[in-house]
């Protein structure tokens, strides 16, 4: 679904060369002299909110004029941006975006939202499909590699271990220079976005330049689901950066002369699972509670406090020890399950175009997972534990074939309990380290590979085998390990080797394929399709938690949400340009089942379409206050 932008957006009006008229209030612009002068930044002083070396600058405008870089690229940047409405913005990122590195075309995203945010907005949302790769994955992960290479932002909260004991007046000058008050004089924010930096995406530690990560999926929050941009609040928390050999590509970050964050290692200890750990989060006064109760004291309990791009080894620990305790919930475990799972009842649908129940479905099929990573691990749980799935239709490989485990659960080779538990009882009896032995024993209906470091291991053997072992029906298989380099197998193979019959899903953007005269549309299996709405559903009706339940209703309304196009075409997630139509019936119902569960502290309506329409009625527009 399109959203035209209002007319006065759209409505072309005299340009101005370089600078703009004053916008007034937070981060509004300043007109610099000369005419291709910086447009900066300008608004309420911080310090304590900032990175330490930018406060010592002077803040943002000052540390950005003190580089000779960063003060050509801003002035650069500032002259390619000469867009007032969204129009003119359009064409002139499709003209950066013409020349093939989508790089710069952030940037250019990134100074139109500096100068006019409703326009940045507005563009978003009249062109998902094309900007969202722009300011989003995957370029955003480029860019948060390049992040102190490119004029710092104003944009967004720096928490550092320094301010452990200090965390809510942090948080509060962030709020009084950036954000609104209420007529009670409370600040208004409905969700922050924090991460660590630990592991931007598939990149490692990035520290701070990882903010470019929360800024993000804000971003999305917004032209996804209606999230009022002006209530949001961006968070790194710096509890320091390990040195190049901490990330994938080995580039100096922490070390860099534009490395903004603490110049210094991460301290960790081994956790009980034997796994390291940053320290400061353990301790008995942790540094991550004191910043969610700082947040909650600040803008009350109903905020949504969102876990993103930590190290697993933090990842699932924190979230299991504050999901209950706060408005929260980690997308990189809990939304990446569940869009998952919305591409496997996708395929059900496929199979079945009438059927609804699409929770029902799952129970009747029977599934092979192929890595037993975070990622798989997760889907397993979610279709066990919240669909229902009998754990004997679950089968799950790690590097020693098929995991088992003796009866008493004395025995097996599984590498962890969290393997253990998906286990099948008893050793298997024919060969379970070969792909297409297990499929000939098991006779999967859907295989699903998160391996990470195999490559084309879905060779055609392993494509034929599914379909033999499924005979009429037709076989699901998701190849979810990014990027397309490791993909388990590309769109073309399988649905050459298939002669379209497999459903096909990946994990990166695959290129349709035409077999006999038909086209395929390969979804791409993207969690923006599940947290927009899971998190406007929450704080639109004030949940007190968020649990698995939200997030398996969330995956069947986004199964529920293809069309007629999409079925024609093969896709078992919604076309891109529908994502805020998918999102208003994600959030109708979560908030349909917080109220059901008596989790909802406002009821929004007493059925499916009052609750839609009311929630519709709170989405944000570029022009909504």
């Amino acid at each position: 679904q399109v959203v035209t932008p209002p007319a006065a957006l759209v409505s072309p009006r005299p340009p101005s060369p370089c600078a703009f008229d004053a916008m007034g209030g937070a981060g509004s612009i300043a007109k610099a002299p000369g005419p291709c002068a910086a447009v900066v930044d300008v608004g309420p002083p911080r310090a304590a909110s900032l990175p330490a070396s930018v406060a010592e600058a002077g803040g943002v405008a000052k540390w950005n004029a003190q580089n000779a870089d960063l003060s050509r690229l801003q002035v650069m940047l500032d002259g390619m941006c000469r867009a007032t409405t969204v129009d003119e913005a359009l064409a002139e990122v499709n003209a950066v975006m013409s020349m093939g590195h989508n790089l710069w075309a952030y940037a250019y995203m990134r100074t139109l939202y500096k100068k006019l945010p409703e326009v940045y907005y507005g563009c978003l949302l009249a062109k998902p499909a094309m900007l969202l790769p722009v300011v989003y994955t995957p370029t955003v992960g480029e860019a948060c590699q390049k992040f102190g290479k490119m004029p710092l932002p104003r944009r967004g909260c720096y928490i550092a271990l320094k301010d452990k004991g200090n965390v809510k007046s942090v948080i509060e000058e962030y709020a009084a220079a950036e954000l609104k008050k209420d007529a009670d004089g409370k600040y208004l924010c409905d969700c922050i976005v924090f991460s660590d930096g630990g592991r931007i995406l598939g990149l490692g530690d990035l520290g701070t330049w990882g903010m470019g990560i929360p800024i993000g999926k804000l971003d999305l929050y917004t032209v996804c689901a209606g999230v009022n941009p002006y209530r949001t609040m961006p968070v790194i928390i710096d509890a320091g950066c390990t040195a190049a050999d901490g990330n994938a590509d080995r580039i100096v970050v922490r070390d860099h002369e534009l490395y903004t964050g603490m110049k210094q290692d991460r301290t960790k200890h081994k956790s009980e699972a034997g796994t390291d750990v940053n320290s400061a989060y353990y301790e008995k006064e942790s540094f991550i509670g004191e910043f969610m109760q700082a947040a909650t004291d600040v803008f009350g309990k109903t905020c949504l406090l969102q876990f993103e791009d930590f190290n697993s080894n933090d990842a699932f620990p924190l979230l299991a020890e504050y999901r209950k305790k706060f408005l929260s919930y980690n997308d990189d475990i809990q939304g990446t399950a569940a869009i998952a799972v919305a591409a496997l009842m996708g395929a059900a649908k496929l199979r079945r175009p009438d059927c609804t129940d699409l929770i029902a479905e799952l129970r009747k099929e029977s599934f092979l997972f192929h890595g037993a990573g975070a990622a798989n691990l997760g889907i397993l749980a979610l279709l066990c534990n919240e669909a229902g799935v009998p754990k004997s239709q679950l089968v799950v490989t790690n590097s020693r074939g098929v995991i088992w485990v003796s009866e008493d659960g004395s025995e097996g080779n599984f590498r962890n309990n969290e393997q253990k538990e998906f286990g099948q009882v008893g050793e298997p009896s024919y060969e379970a380290k070969e792909l297409t032995s297990i499929i000939e024993n098991v006779k999967p209906t859907s295989l699903v590979g998160a391996v990470g470091v195999a490559p084309n291991c879905f060779d055609q053997k392993v494509i034929e085998a599914m379909l033999n072992a499924n005979g009429e029906v037709r076989p699901a298989i998701f190849a979810l390990s990014n990027p397309k380099t490791k993909a388990e197998v590309t769109a073309k193979d399988a649905y050459t080797w298939s002669k379209g019959a497999v459903i096909y899903g990946s994990g990166t953007a695959m290129e349709g394929v035409t077999i006999d005269g038909k086209t395929f549309a390969p979804a791409q299996v993207n969690n923006v399709y599940i947290f927009p709405g899971v998190s406007f559903g929450a704080i639109s009706c004030q949940a007190s938690e968020i649990p698995e339940r939200f997030f398996m209703v969330a995956a069947q309304a986004v199964a529920n949400s293809l069309n007629d196009e999409d079925m024609k075409v093969d896709r078992i997630l919604p076309h891109p340009d529908r994502l805020r139509e998918v999102g208003l019936n994600v959030a109708t119902a979560v908030v349909l089942e917080a109220q059901a569960l008596g989790l909802a502290g406002k009821t929004l309506g007493a059925t499916h379409g009052e609750i839609k329409e009311a929630l519709k009625a709170l989405m944000w527009v570029p022009g909504k206050p």
